[in-house]
């Protein structure tokens, strides 16, 4: 790309990339820049003078009109079987009326549908972790406008980027993206095994058991990383046959998060500040059902995994010949140590003559927050938060926006047989899912972001952005399943390194726009852009025959899954004739090409 070239396309960018971010809230983490011309003009404001006496002065409250509300289309359920279409008709039902009374009670009017496009566009993102293909956009397209957007949910589901999607969003809420376990063969090893969980479309409490509950070695069963990830500081030796190998902090605490929706890892030293049901003894009673694992082999630190070729198998067991009598000590702030045997939440005790984590599996698979918390996860994956913020803090403090519609989810969660695809059926299909992320005066406050009256921005994940990246450019590196695998692993350790958690804390990543556009403007990236052979770019000037309608369509498909808008053509032919003739005829569509890539709305979930 030329110096000018570049120079008169990011002017083209700079208009471009806040197009469609009018009108959004200012606060939201991912959109500052909004222009303001663009920004949706409101209705003139009704309101009564005040009204000066000579004592007082009395201030009449201002009335405004609330928006017109909104008038959503009817769309129509598309199923496997009769039975599978009443009860996902039932449930989205459910949703919609449930959060449309709480908008109505709040005086909140909901924002509009959004159009197919950006429907295939969000929902892809979602469902199979990267954006519409080309061809997808057309095939989506020729389905009756009714059904498509219930069809393409349901072909999403069935797509072999689901599993892979899920296998990989999952490896990072268990594991993280840092440290040992973060990135490499374990979490490669620990990927593949969710992949196929996803791919059975495995009920999800019996894969949580083999989570709480697996052993052997993780070369072949690696759904012991999980505990093998967090096992937290060795016990002294002299202490080992009374209190088991590790102390086993870490994990206490990643259970209860991801499984209860509770953060328990400030019990560990006090009585939680937020959540009176929860204390320092709740904390370590779970642990004490941790506290027979033991651990064969030793995984390198980062250091020397940096220098190792392979990583050591390692191998997860139970030891039932340590802290035999189940007890373990605690300190409380005030210095006083006390015993505690293992009870889980104050009446399930430690029954003796069964395996621990077998019991403790049990006890939270049965606990009334195990199939709500997955809930109010999931819905926080698909709408950019939870009914409670964050989604893993259920507390006295924390109470969710909408608690009877999360109630319903978790229990037909539950009751269908803990079915991850119904959950994700009911939640794409929903009103809520389909509304726009642009705000009105009446939802574009902050507090009402737990109404859902509008889709919240989310920037990608890096995974996200490099599947995405893959298949808009038709990237080289996606030619093959070891060369994207190489490429991906590369992109992903540049990208979360430097602006990643190192902390082994991160549970979504929070990079930003601009971080991610570094990223971008690599060589692989220009390389993709240029391929002459099945290069994006290539492949849509000869399909239009160089007709550049045609060709300027395919491209804003292709990346942005959307038709360009007629003043954004006009920007593109008026940037174009002031270019200085290229030689290469393909080279204008490049630099395009790189603009809409470059974009923020390439790397906005919207």
């Amino acid at each position: 790309m030329t110096a000018l070239a570049k120079q008169l396309f990011w002017k083209f960018l700079a208009s471009l990339a806040v197009f469609s971010l009018a009108g959004v809230v200012a606060s939201s983490s991912v959109a500052q820049e909004v222009k303001k011309d663009e920004v949706t003009k409101e209705e003139p404001k009704k309101e009564t003078k005040a009204v000066k006496g000579k004592e007082e002065k009395e201030v009449k409250e201002k009335t405004v009109a609330l928006p017109p509300w909104p008038k959503f289309p009817k769309l129509t359920i598309v199923a496997k079987s009769p039975e599978e279409k009443n009860i996902t008709e039932q449930m989205v039902n459910s949703i919609n009326t449930k959060l449309e009374a709480g908008w109505k009670e709040n005086k909140v009017v909901p924002s509009g549908f959004i159009d197919d496009y950006e429907f295939i566009r969000r929902v892809s993102l979602d469902i199979i972790g990267r954006i519409a293909s080309l061809e997808e956009m057309h095939k989506f397209m020729r389905y009756p406008a009714a059904t498509r957007r219930s069809q393409v949910i349901e072909e999403l589901l069935a797509s072999d980027d689901y599993p892979r999607h899920w296998g990989n969003h999952w490896a990072n809420w268990l594991l993280s993206r840092a440290g040992v376990f973060g990135k490499g063969k374990y979490h490669e090893e620990t990927t593949v095994w969710l992949e196929d969980q996803f791919a059975q479309n495995r009920p999800y409490n019996e894969m949580v058991k083999d989570l709480i509950t697996a052993s052997g070695d993780n070369d072949k069963n690696s759904a012991v990383n999980f505990i093998l990830a967090h096992v937290g500081e060795a016990v002294p030796p002299a202490k080992k046959a009374e209190e088991g190998q590790f102390e086993m902090v870490p994990i206490t605490s990643r259970i209860t998060r991801l499984f209860l929706g509770i953060q328990m890892q400030c019990a560990q030293c006090h009585d939680h500040p937020f959540n009176n049901s929860i204390g320092q003894k709740h904390f370590w009673g779970i642990n004490a059902f941790l506290r027979q694992v033991e651990r064969v082999g030793t995984p390198p630190n980062l250091e020397n995994m940096r220098r190792q070729m392979t990583l050591p198998k390692l191998t997860l067991k139970e030891n039932t010949s340590v802290n035999t009598d189940g007890i373990i000590y605690f300190e409380k702030r005030n210095g006083v140590i006390l015993p505690t045997k293992a009870v889980f939440m104050e009446d399930k005790k430690l029954n003796p003559s069964s395996p621990r984590r077998d019991q403790l599996a049990s006890f939270i698979l049965e606990n009334e927050n195990f199939p709500k918390s997955l809930a109010n996860r999931m819905w926080g994956v698909f709408f950019g938060r939870g009914f409670t913020n964050p989604v893993d803090d259920f507390n006295d403090q924390n109470v969710p926006t909408n608690p009877e519609l999360l109630t319903e989810l978790g229990a037909s969660f539950k009751n269908y047989n803990y079915d991850l695809k119904k959950l994700i059926r009911w939640i794409c299909n929903s009103n809520a899912y389909n509304l726009s992320f642009v705000a009105n005066r009446s939802n574009d406050k902050p507090e009402t972001e737990g109404l859902f009256s509008r889709m919240l921005l989310k920037s990608m994940g890096p995974e996200q952005l490099f599947e995405s990246l893959m298949v808009a450019t038709r990237a080289e590196a996606g030619d093959s399943k070891e060369a994207r695998k190489t490429a991906r692993a590369a992109w992903l350790d540049k990208l979360v390194s430097n602006f990643g958690d190192d902390e082994g804390n991160e549970v979504t990543f929070n990079g930003t726009v601009v971080q991610a556009l570094l990223m971008m403007n690599g060589s692989d990236i220009n390389a993709s852009i240029a391929r002459k052979d099945k290069g994006t770019v290539a492949m849509v000037i000869a399909k239009n025959r160089k007709i550049p309608a045609g060709i300027f369509n395919d491209l804003f498909l292709a990346t942005l899954n959307r038709l360009p808008k007629a003043s954004e053509l006009a920007r593109i032919r008026q940037q174009m004739t002031m270019r200085t003739p290229d030689k290469d005829a393909a080279a204008p569509y490049e630099d395009l090409f790189w603009a809409l890539l470059n974009s923020n709305e390439f790397i906005l979930n919207h």
